[in-house]
């Protein structure tokens, strides 16, 4: 350093705030690219945490974010699954839209004994690479006696937009009646079915989003 050389007084540094590098990292999406690696293999996290030292309730909360991984855990993640370190921290491209063809959905059905298949479910959650949010197209074909789906109790909530028909929708003490058009914003952790009326065919759309912890 030259004798010449200013030197700024300590309250002139430049600190990096401690909001900047939360952001900085939460930026990065970390806890979604583990997740995402997981998922393709089709891995739990109990597996994960065998193949590479940490417990499952640490993987848990990495990918929930509610921890900062070290770079040597990362590192740990990052040789399971054949990536470079690297990985966790480059920038990604953003996806500007994805298309899913009509026959590309599985149909999927439900019946009672040997009826004709009454009700129809069409998942679209492949186009939603996070799995933040749960599309599907749910068909009611009631030929015969009314059909009632019961969708699943979760924490999230959920949307529902009639595209063809009537549906009841029952959710604990409350009854409505949702004709062609209407949308219903729900509580997850509710219980709640959607009745379709005897002789009587619908559809719907229906999107879940869990809460993310």
């Amino acid at each position: 350093m030259r004798v010449d050389e200013e030197i700024k007084p300590a309250d002139a540094v430049d600190v990096v705030a401690p909001d900047q590098v939360e952001s900085a990292i939460e930026a990065k999406y970390i806890g979604d690219r583990i997740r995402r690696l997981r998922m393709k293999r089709s891995m739990g996290l109990v597996d994960l945490g065998l193949k590479t030292g940490l417990s499952a309730s640490f993987l848990s909360q990495l990918e929930t974010g509610r921890v900062v991984p070290t770079v040597r855990n990362l590192a740990r993640i990052a040789i399971v699954f054949n990536k470079d370190l690297s990985y966790f921290f480059r920038d990604e491209q953003p996806v500007s839209f994805r298309i899913m063809r009509h026959n590309e959905r599985v149909r999927l059905q439900k019946s009672s004994g040997n009826a004709e298949p009454s009700f129809f479910s069409e998942s679209m959650s492949s186009l939603i690479a996070d799995k933040s949010m749960v599309p599907c197209i749910a068909e009611f074909c009631a030929n015969g006696e009314e059909v009632t789906f019961r969708p699943r109790v979760f924490e999230g909530v959920e949307f529902t937009l009639v595209t063809e028909g009537s549906l009841e929708l029952i959710s604990e003490s409350e009854t409505r009646t949702l004709e062609i058009g209407d949308v219903v914003w729900l509580d997850a952790t509710r219980k709640r079915q959607y009745t379709c009326g005897s002789g009587q065919t619908a559809k719907a759309i229906i999107i879940t989003r869990p809460h993310r912890h």
